[in-house]
């Protein structure tokens, strides 16, 4: 999965893929170098973001989903947490709802069910203004482990079916150092939940503060998360840098190939 922000204001690249054209190129690099997936997301979500309106999370999305469902032969996700931006994005052509808030915004779990498309739940303490304030848990993997499934179990209910169910431990939003670690050597405890596991690490602070490096300056540290979080069993992989990720991931199919 191919991350492409159309925001001015996202942790990484924030301002690249504002316009039209520059989205559209980004994400035919993309697919050119092995995304399956390209994610777009209308409203940066890093620690401290401002909220966006609809109306521009929508002008910022729907044109690039529209051109990309038109010309470009992978999935479109669409990272949005409100349910008139899943709905508009889906008629535009989108595949996969992907929502940080794990549907529990006004009328998003209703709109994803009518929606009938794949839906990824993400595990978030708190909210992205103040979520890493001051992340604290009493026993980090059973606390995700439940929210997770209390997603899940209140997807199914309202008629999403299980096997359009995907997780996401939400590394980074509302964790601190030590959890986000913790949790990627926890991978295959979710991973043997029965559901799709997402992981975005991709040039995530875990790898800044641990190694001292700076957004531009985390490849080896997102490669090194992506391969630990496959070797457990992740099935989706949402990066920032596709053709190594997809370099790794040929490495790590061809060593498997003689098991």
């Amino acid at each position: 999965m191919g991350i492409l922000n159309v925001t001015p204001d996202s942790f990484s690249d924030g301002g690249r893929f504002a316009n039209i054209e520059s989205a559209f190129l980004q994400s035919v690099k993309m697919v050119e170098q092995g995304a399956a997936i390209i994610d777009i997301g209308g409203e940066s979500t890093r620690p401290g973001a401002e909220d966006v309106s609809t109306q521009e999370e929508l002008d910022r999305v729907i044109p690039v989903i529209e051109k990309i469902a038109k010309r470009l032969d992978c999935w479109i996700s669409i990272d949005t947490s409100k349910s008139l931006i899943m709905q508009e994005a889906v008629k535009a052509g989108a595949d996969l709802i992907n929502d940080i808030r794990a549907l529990q915004a006004a009328n998003a779990l209703q709109v994803a069910a009518q929606a009938n498309v794949p839906v990824c739940l993400m595990h978030m303490q708190g909210l992205p203004r103040t979520m890493q304030n001051a992340p604290e848990y009493e026993n980090l993997i059973a606390e995700v482990k439940s929210f997770l499934m209390q997603r899940a179990e209140q997807c199914m209910a309202a008629g999403i079916k299980k096997e359009n169910i995907i997780l996401d431990l939400g590394f980074g939003f509302g964790k601190k150092l030590e959890h986000n670690y913790q949790l990627l050597q926890a991978t295959r405890q979710f991973v043997e939940l029965g559901y799709p596991l997402l992981t975005g690490v991709s040039r995530k602070s875990m790898f800044g503060q641990l190694l001292n490096r700076d957004i531009n300056d985390r490849l080896a540290g997102s490669l090194a998360g992506a391969i630990i979080a496959l070797q457990q069993g992740t099935q989706i992989i949402r990066v920032h840098d596709v053709a190594e990720t997809v370099d790794v991931i040929k490495v790590l199919q061809a060593v498997n190939s003689y098991n």
